[in-house]
């Protein structure tokens, strides 16, 4: 009969992201009772997570480094190893593993292959009598210990190393020495991988099939099964990915965007943080390692490129060059539409020119960031509106209107005037712009749930001026709470429409009235993220004849 097992998390670093909160309260949801040890004060610990101080099993002091990485992934071993020799009622899991249902083992043994031949300590459960705990105890205990398990020519360079009174320590050895090599060798050796779990038990997505987890609508049937107890999120490459592909926020649609509107997290809380190389997650482990290290051969002489690569231009060396330029002008103002983050106003600058010195009206929906897209109430205060202000130093002659559920009537300008909107019924969409009869650009900047881009199309484009342009932003990412799944993704609808020349929409009713503004499309174009054709796409922009 299986015991009641608490689960131990250890984070070494700043504060918690959205991806470890899911992970800590998929374990309390389950009914387990969860201990997050830190060491010092961590940000963004959810509620009904106890906190204890990491001292109390491996004291702070004197780090083990892996020398490659600067990751205290050794630290983080040679740590659940002391916490399963004091305590016989936990359970180790690292802070990217996905608790699907409550951990249970009639033995104390619980861990589980990744592939055929690994076993990862990413869940471990041992019990105090183990014979695999008692030798990887003894194991750790020297740091310079030669590890078995990496073949004779290896060994045999470390033992020569060791020889010659130069010893190599475990952090200048390969990644996962103290980790999943060892736990898979010794396990092995002592009999004790007879009770891991098959890999849909604990890795139902293998490192290299990370990536399924951010898929929109993929069926993870043959993945996660009844026998599934965890899954691990391989947090590095998945943090990172998070914020160089999906802009920081899971893809609407993917499990773990699925996942985390199931537990209420709300990442706007516990955003990811600019991504550089981590040196404080716990979880590094989880780069697998393909390793039998070879010994290291003389570094051949790197010769001097004929033409080296020039050092990189910023934005602020370009600034007050040639005409007026948008990505100054989004830079001066603080928007992210300019250099420091989405790069629009390079594409803006060529489309909007002829436009500078025209009397145009310009609409744009949503004019500063952080509303209920990202968890703030429609009624919040709002300090700026800095692409406003970017459109009325651009167009010198231009109407400006914006739109947006929040209060911004408090921007007194003579050529702007404000709208307010909950785009979330077409009905209010179609009421807000009834006395808007001649729009020359249009920009959606709104909450981009898809719905809400749709409805809008379809109530603005017709008021479109022929010749005009029509921008909807950020079709990456769409609001997980206000995201409908009947609804297709915007940037999906108009690349069917690039490719097929026709809309192609589940409601019939939209089906048509999309289909009938064919008519007045002269071009459509969807530019990826950076305007980088690897990336996810990123903004549309509609000509209208």
């Amino acid at each position: 009969m299986s015991k009641d097992y608490a689960i131990a998390q250890l984070w070494i670093g700043g504060n918690l992201t959205y991806l470890e909160q899911l992970c800590a309260v998929s374990y309390r949801d389950a009914g387990h009772h969860v201990k997050m040890y830190t060491y010092g004060e961590v940000g963004n610990i959810p509620d009904g997570i106890e906190v204890c101080d990491a001292n109390e099993i491996l004291p702070e002091k004197g780090f083990l480094i892996h020398e490659r990485t600067g990751s205290p992934a050794l630290h983080s071993d040679l740590w659940r190893y002391k916490l399963l020799e004091k305590h016989d009622d936990i359970i180790w899991a690292d802070t990217d593993a996905y608790c699907v249902k409550r951990f249970k083992t009639p033995n104390g043994h619980f861990y589980g292959w990744e592939s055929k031949t690994h076993i990862n300590g990413g869940v471990l459960g041992l019990p105090q009598d183990s014979e695999t705990l008692a030798a990887l105890l003894d194991y750790t205990s020297d740091e310079f210990a030669i590890p078995e398990w990496y073949g004779k020519e290896y060994r045999a360079e470390l033992e020569a190393a060791k020889e010659a009174g130069n010893p190599i320590h475990a952090g200048e050895q390969p990644w996962g020495v103290w980790g999943p090599h060892a736990i898979t060798y010794f396990l092995k050796k002592t009999g004790e991988a007879r009770y891991a779990l098959p890999p849909e038990g604990l890795y139902p997505f293998h490192f290299k099939n990370r990536l399924m987890m951010l898929r929109p609508g993929f069926d993870i049937s043959r993945n996660v099964t009844d026998n599934t107890y965890s899954i691990h999120f391989y947090g590095r490459r998945m943090r990172r990915r998070l914020m160089t592909h999906e802009d920081g926020l899971p893809p609407a649609g993917s499990l773990l965007e699925r996942l985390i509107k199931k537990h209420k997290i709300n990442p706007a809380d516990a955003p990811m943080p600019e991504y550089v190389p981590q040196k404080g997650a716990t979880d590094l482990e989880d780069d697998i390692v393909k390793a039998v290290p070879k010994a290291k051969k003389p570094e051949p002489k790197a010769e001097t490129p004929k033409n080296p690569a020039p050092a990189p231009v910023q934005a602020v060396e370009k600034y007050g060059r040639g005409l007026l330029n948008l990505t100054d002008l989004a830079d001066k103002y603080g928007s992210d539409k300019g250099s420091t983050k989405h790069r629009y106003t390079e594409l803006y600058n060529m489309l909007f020119q002829p436009f500078r010195r025209r009397a145009i009206t310009l609409l744009e929906m949503g004019l500063q960031i952080g509303g209920p897209e990202h968890g703030k109430d429609a009624t919040r205060e709002t300090t700026d509106a800095p692409s406003v202000r970017i459109w009325l130093e651009f167009f010198e002659k231009a109407q400006i209107i914006g739109l947006d559920v929040s209060d911004f009537s408090w921007f007194k300008e003579d050529r702007f005037r404000f709208v307010q909107c909950d785009m979330g019924e077409r009905e209010n969409i179609r009421r807000a712009a009834q006395d808007m009869d001649r729009l020359d650009i249009i920009i959606d900047d709104a909450s981009h749930a898809s719905h809400h881009q749709q409805y809008a199309f379809l109530e603005l484009f017709p008021k479109l001026a022929s010749g005009g342009l029509y921008v909807i932003e950020d079709l990456r990412w769409q609001p997980p709470k206000m995201e409908l799944d009947s609804f297709p993704k915007t940037a999906d609808l108009f690349q069917g429409y690039i490719k097929k020349r026709f809309f192609d929409h589940p409601d019939p009713v939209l089906h048509e009235e999309l289909n009938a503004q064919r008519l007045d499309i002269s071009g459509c174009f969807v530019f990826q993220a950076h305007f980088n054709k690897n990336k996810r796409d990123q903004v549309l922009v509609v000509h209208k004849r």
